[in-house]
């Protein structure tokens, strides 16, 4: 079986497949973990649900939240593996994303309401330096949609109910952006940062410093600490190995 080495649960991916019914023994005794693939707009709270309902484990949680728009790597934690989900959150993150240029987006991404700014090219080089200066420790403003606590509330049911706030800006970490291609409007890279990183504030970011707008067009998470999502499963795929005990 696969283990999170430093704390040693089982873990269920591509590699344990044919060992799930010890996994789901597991899972309800000791503790275990699951590497799901999440699809676009599924929330992280939809996924857990479902899952929780194919395995009949009361308690699952997942360390880390993707927004409904992006897609890959979830950790999901079970029984008693709950309470080591803070810890797996320390683990640095990997994303894929494409950034659209040229317009600004109410939540950040494709999903909110898009204004186009009639923005003309940009230079490529300028754009990628400008992209680079995000590297490192930097102060950054969270999405107003997204689900850091202001004052007690989701930012994202005040956004939704027209309240006023202002966003806190916290300390977060891009360790690296690499494999960067520029194709106008659109931005492609990898970025590799710390708990606590808004991909979409990067996209938002960027486009006030080049002047035009921007937000995130597609966003992938490919890894979370030591775990991958090429290992990763799908929920239908694990609806279909879970199957017979469903019905049973």
């Amino acid at each position: 079986m696969t283990q999170q080495r430093m704390i040693d649960r089982m873990t269920l991916d591509r590699s344990t497949i044919s060992a799930i019914e010890q996994w789901l023994d597991t899972a309800r005794t000791d503790g275990a973990i699951a590497l799901i693939d999440k699809e676009e707009t599924w929330t992280s709270f939809d996924c857990v649900a479902k899952i929780r309902n194919l395995t009949r484990v009361k308690r699952v949680g997942h360390a880390g939240t993707l927004d409904p728009l992006a897609t890959g790597l979830l950790v999901l934690c079970f029984g008693k593996a709950t309470k080591d989900i803070e810890s797996l959150q320390e683990g640095v993150k990997t994303y894929d994303v494409t950034i659209r240029l040229g317009a600004d987006s109410t939540t950040d991404d494709r999903g909110g309401e898009c204004v186009e700014r009639n923005a003309q090219p940009i230079d490529a080089e300028l754009i990628r330096s400008s992209l680079m200066t995000f590297v490192g420790e930097i102060d950054q403003t969270p999405p107003a949609f997204s689900a850091v606590r202001h004052q007690g509330r989701r930012q994202y049911d005040l956004a939704r109910n027209g309240i006023e706030f202002t966003p806190k800006t916290r300390r977060i970490t891009i360790h690296e952006i690499s494999n960067v291609s520029v194709n106008w409007p659109n931005v492609q890279c990898t970025i590799t940062c710390s708990r606590g990183t808004y991909i979409r504030s990067i996209a938002r970011d960027l486009g006030a410093l080049l002047g035009c707008g921007g937000y995130v067009w597609t966003l992938r998470r490919t890894a979370s600490g030591q775990h991958t999502v090429e290992h990763a499963l799908r929920i239908d795929e694990l609806r279909e190995l879970l199957q017979p005990r469903e019905v049973a």
